[in-house]
Parts: structure tokens; C-alpha cells; sequence
């Protein structure tokens, strides 16, 4: 049953009456939801915010502005006064036509207002409209603060942003149609269904809200996602090593060795065969190995990246040469894996060690001079709250990162699934990639501070040095041949940023890509779909926005360029080798034990 001026129906008996029953059952979730928010252990405050003194500093820097320029301020209030007494105005004007309808709208499309009812119903018209209204005002006044430094600016726009966000009518069930839409129509048993889809929610995370973006029961690892036939060849305390199947005779000699981040779980690379760049490289005639890393617990406080370099990097090339017979292997490194493969070359280098021919760079920072979208989290007031969370549970727990992710993409990665999940009872969707989103991993103690500190606030591998087991660092150390892709919308590692700390590496073969579409998209993004393009440019001199004025766009994906890149660097052909040998029995099939341990375990 729509809502709409149409619709005059008169709501039958029997649906009052099942809609009064519903409402009953409230009382009893209710119940449930007091009982697991009563068991929520209190979080540090400055996780969900910033110091109240960068709130301070914009309110100081207004009323000085107030003072000193009092005609710019009465300025931005005038026009939003303007704006909202026009605005119930033409509402007024539309009404007293007669008839139930909307005055003319002319607010870009969104996405959150997709239903007709918020460009033809009045309600919902005049509720959207006075909060882009009420946005805008937000916006200005903090675009127009003068003499606040620009982090702080930053910080406060983004934050800014975030109360905006939050504060969108699709978010609240009275003003957001489609919520109340629904609920007509199935009785209220969908606010009944949502409220059992949040409270399931706080139970299975301990009273913290963790938005279940897929259904979980659709997947199962090894069977329908991370397919790829291959066997566990070596396990340690940080990573498992798994050498894929061959599927042709023959393959070329050097083997690959692929980091993928620890944050998350290798098998974003093998979701499915179709878009699998697992599958895709050994099909191509490459012995390939990819690490499976640990989920950590509290066991694994004192693990540092000295560790992530010595029993994770430095162990993999060494089992890999013992196990395929090379003495050099190509090197993958994906997002904060490919920073420390960074830091292992560096390491190789000072040791005189060799044995990495190549090196490929997946958005992978090495230069956090400018630390893009992630500014707002970066300083001290956010940093010291992680520091005393993983003093107190001696991990960076999954969620965490997983949210300070989401909320940098809220509106797709927070408030729309917590709209379809809790307000319309709505089961989330049979979605891999959003699966795997959400099966996230925890961060040792000690590794998450080490990064936090000295190389995202420090920036002291791309500065001074970063100092590991017994050398100081820096990334002009990196000179084996590089190939670097990055993504044009990534809003995790800005491909201007990358591009920065890949211009300050000693290499003298570079190479530079970058792809259309973001973070994960423009990596998983296989020749066989032709979705995304991807541009080229010889001259890595050039400042990233020269580079990328002056690039070759080419059409499809980067895959084969760097397949044709990589080839040059991986000897000749010889017999194929099935995974293992003697002194590295097969320990279990792909894709290993390691990546099924969830973060709450």
C-alpha cells in the first residue's frame, strides 16, 4: 500500500490487527536490545570523534569572524533564512492550489531521495528540501572560516560532513517513504524483521554495531568463493603459504610471490573464476604463491612489523626459492603490504640480498606526507585512543578499521544498508566482494601503532628513515624494477599520493598505472569484463597532475599490460611443478585454515 494522495483505501480490520500484534512484539525485542546494549564494555570516546578542542578552535575562529566581520556572518544567515522562508513559501503557494503536490524542485539528483514521493508528495518534498537547505548553510559556514589551519580545516569539514550525513531524512523512519511504504504494506512486520536484523547484529559483536553488508549464509570459502585449486605448503605463526596448481605443462621459471594486506583476507584476488586474478596468473603459466596471514588475538600484542618482515616476506621468498629451486621470485605487495615489501627491499638492499627480480605495487603508500582522506583519523586525539585500545585488548580490533573504512563512503557503506537492514527488515544481499568486506581481520598491538605512528604520522621511511631490525630505512633504497598500479578513485591510498613515494624510489625501471575506478575495483578488474580502462605515461618526472594530463588513456584493463611486463622478468619456460615437494608436504587444500578464523574469535 502506497503512499500516496491516490490511495484513500481504508486499511481493513484484519490488518489493523496484525499490525497492533506486530507492534506487540516490540516490546518483547526491546527487551533483547536493552539486555545486549547492557553488556556493551564502554568504548573510548575519541574513537567516535575528534577532541572536542578542534570543535573549540571552528566555534573560536566564528565568533572573532562574528566580531571582526560582522557582515559575513549575517551574511550566511540571511540566506539561509531566505532560503528556508522562500522554500515554505512556495510549499504554502503549491498547497493552497488545491491539490496534494509538490512546488518545482530543482535540487540535483541523489541517489537517497531515488523515490517519486520526495519530488511529488509536500511532506516529503519540504522535508528534503529544507535539509539541503540546512546542509548548504552547514557547508558554508565551515567553507568560509578564515585563519584555521588547513588539517583543521580539513578535520572539520569532514566531521562536518558526517553530521550531515547522519542527519539525512532517509535515515529516520518518519520522514524516509520507502521505510514507511513498506511497513504498510507488510503489516509493520518489516520494522518487526529489522528490529530482529539489529539486535542479531549487537548480539554476534558483543553490543557494537557492525552493519551486516551481505548475507554470510550465501558463501562458503572453498566451495563457491576463493575456488582456486592449490595446496597450504608451509605454515608459521604469521602466514600460511599457498602454491597454486598449474594448469599448463609447462610455466615460465621465476616463481611470484603475492602479499596480499593483512587487514583483510587474501581472497579478494579469487572471489570467483570470472574475476580471479589468482586463477588469471596461473593460467597465464606462472607458479604462483600467495600468503594467507594470520588473524591475530591478543596472543600476538607484541607483534611488530619487524615480524611481519622476518617470519612473513623474508620466510615466504626463502620457502618459495627452496621449494621451486630459483634463487629470485617477483614480488606482489597489495595496499599496507605493499608499503612493508617496500620496507623488505629496503632491507635486502643493506643486506646485499638479491633475491627479489621485480616488485609490484598494488595502491600501495610509501610517501604519508599528505595523508588524503584519512586525515581526520591521523592525529593525535584518534591515534592515542587507538594506542589505549590495543594497550587494554592488545589488538586493533577488526571493526575498527572496518568502520573508520565505511565512513569514509557513509552514505553507501553505513546508512543505506542500515536503512535496508533495520528499518525495512530487508536480508542483505548474496553480494561476494560485500562478503567479503565484512569478514575482516585484527591488527597486532604493537604492528598497528608501529604504522599509525611512524609511518603514517611520521612519515619517517619517506623522511628521515624508518628504523627495522637494525638499519634505518628509506625508500630510495627500493630499486629493483617497479610496476605500480594505483586507482583513479581510490579514496583509501590516492593515487597522487602513490605515485609520490613511487617517484622517490631508486628504481631505474618504473612503471606507472593508473586505473579507472577505486580501492578494490580497479584492481579486481579482469580483461574479460573490458569495464574499466586504465592510463599510461613514460615520464614519471612529471607532477602527478602533468602525469596524468599528458597520459595515454587505454581502453580495458591493466591486467595484460602488466602480464606483458612481467613476462620480461620471468625467465624461460620450464616443466611445471606441482605444489610442494620433500620438505614441504601439502598441509591442507586452498585456501588454507588461516583465512577461516574470524575476527572474534
Amino acid at each position: 500500500m502506497a503512499i500516496s494522495e491516490e490511495n484513500s483505501t481504508e486499511v481493513p480490520t484484519e490488518n489493523l490487527e496484525r499490525l497492533a500484534a506486530n507492534m506487540k512484539r516490540v516490546d518483547q525485542l526491546s527487551k533483547r536490545l536493552v539486555d545486549v546494549m547492557a553488556k556493551k564494555s564502554p568504548g573510548k570516546m575519541s574513537l567516535e570523534g575528534p577532541d572536542p578542542e578542534l570543535y573549540t578552535k571552528a566555534l573560536a575562529r566564528y565568533w572573532s569572524e562574528a566580531m571582526q566581520n560582522p557582515a559575513k556572518i549575517i551574511e550566511q544567515q540571511i540566506n539561509y533564512w531566505s532560503d528556508s522562508l522562500l522554500h515554505f513559501v512556495e510549499s504554502q503557494q503549491a498547497l493552497s492550489k488545491g491539490k496534494l503536490a509538490a512546488p518545482e524542485d530543482s535540487n540535483p539528483k541523489d541517489r537517497r531521495f531515488s523515490n517519486p514521493l520526495w519530488d511529488n508528495h509536500p511532506y516529503f518534498n519540504f522535508v528534503k528540501q529544507q535539509y539541503l537547505i540546512n546542509a548548504r548553510a552547514l557547508e558554508t559556514a565551515v567553507d568560509q572560516l578564515e585563519d584555521i589551519e588547513v588539517r583543521d580545516r580539513r578535520r572539520l569539514g569532514y566531521f562536518t560532513k558526517q553530521i550531515i550525513d547522519m542527519m539525512a531524512p532517509t535515515n529516520f523512519m518518519a520522514t524516509n517513504p520507502d521505510v514507511l511504504e513498506k511497513a504498510i504494506e507488510t503489516d509493520g512486520e518489516s520494522l518487526i524483521k529489522g528490529l530482529e536484523n539489529l539486535i542479531a547484529d549487537l548480539e554476534a559483536n558483543d553490543g557494537e554495531l557492525v552493519i551486516k553488508l551481505a548475507d554470510e549464509s550465501a558463501f562458503e570459502l572453498g566451495v563457491n568463493i576463493a575456488t582456486t585449486p592449490g595446496k597450504v605448503v608451509y605454515r608459521n605463526r604469521m602466514m600460511e603459504i599457498i602454491q597454486y596448481e598449474p594448469v599448463t605443462s609447462r610455466v615460465y621459471e621465476t616463481p611470484i610471490v603475492l602479499f596480499p594486506p593483512w587487514i583483510n583476507k587474501f581472497y579478494i584476488l579469487d572471489l570467483k573464476a570470472q574475476n580471479s586474478l589468482i586463477n588469471w596468473i596461473v593460467d597465464k603459466g606462472y607458479t604462483l604463491f600467495v600468503i594467507s596471514w594470520v588473524n591475530p588475538d591478543s596472543s600476538y600484542a607484541e607483534v611488530g612489523l619487524e615480524d611481519y618482515v622476518t617470519d612473513g616476506y623474508l620466510t615466504a621468498i626463502r620457502e618459495v626459492k627452496s621449494i621451486t629451486g630459483q634463487s629470485r621470485i617477483n614480488a606482489v605487495g597489495y595496499c599496507i603490504a605493499g608499503t612493508t615489501l617496500s620496507l623488505a627491499l629496503s632491507l635486502l638492499k643493506r643486506q646485499g640480498d638479491h633475491s627479489v627480480k621485480s616488485a609490484t605495487f598494488f595502491t600501495a603508500l610509501t610517501d604519508f606526507s599528505d595523508q588524503g582522506e584519512f586525515t581526520p583519523f591521523l592525529d593525535d586525539d584518534f591515534i592515542d585512543a587507538i594506542e589505549a585500545e590495543v594497550d587494554r585488548k592488545g589488538i586493533l580490533p577488526s571493526y575498527i578499521m572496518a568502520r573508520t573504512f565505511s565512513f569514509l563512503r557513509s552514505n553507501d557503506l553505513v546508512y543505506s544498508p542500515a536503512i535496508r537492514n533495520y528499518m525495512m527488515g530487508e536480508t542483505p544481499p548474496a553480494f561476494d566482494l560485500l562478503y567479503w568486506n565484512g569478514d575482516g581481520a585484527n591488527l597486532p598491538a604493537k604492528m598497528a601503532v608501529e604504522y599509525l605512528r611512524g609511518l603514517c604520522q611520521r612519515n619517517e621511511f619517506a623522511q628521515d628513515g624508518f628504523d627495522l631490525l637494525g638499519e634505518r630505512l628509506h625508500i630510495s633504497d627500493v630499486d629493483v624494477p617497479v610496476f605500480a598500479i594505483t586507482c583513479e578513485t581510490d579514496h583509501i591510498a590516492a593515487w597522487q599520493d602513490c605515485y609520490r613515494g613511487f617517484q622517490m624510489m631508486g628504481s631505474k625501471e618504473k612503471f606507472f598505472v593508473v586505473s579507472e575506478s577505486g580501492h578494490i575495483a580497479g584492481i579486481v578488474n579482469p580483461p574479460i569484463k573490458d569495464k574499466y580502462g586504465h592510463y599510461i605515461n613514460d615520464d614519471t618526472q612529471l607532477p602527478a597532475s602533468a602525469w596524468l594530463e599528458e597520459a595515454e588513456y587505454v581502453k580495458g584493463s591493466w591486467w595484460s599490460r602488466w602480464e606483458r611486463w612481467l613476462r620480461e622478468r620471468s625467465g624461460e619456460k620450464v616443466p611445471a611443478l606441482i605444489p610442494g615437494d620433500s620438505s614441504h608436504p601439502p598441509l591442507t587444500d586452498a585456501p588454507g585454515s588461516y583465512v577461516r578464523v574470524s575476527a572474534n574469535h
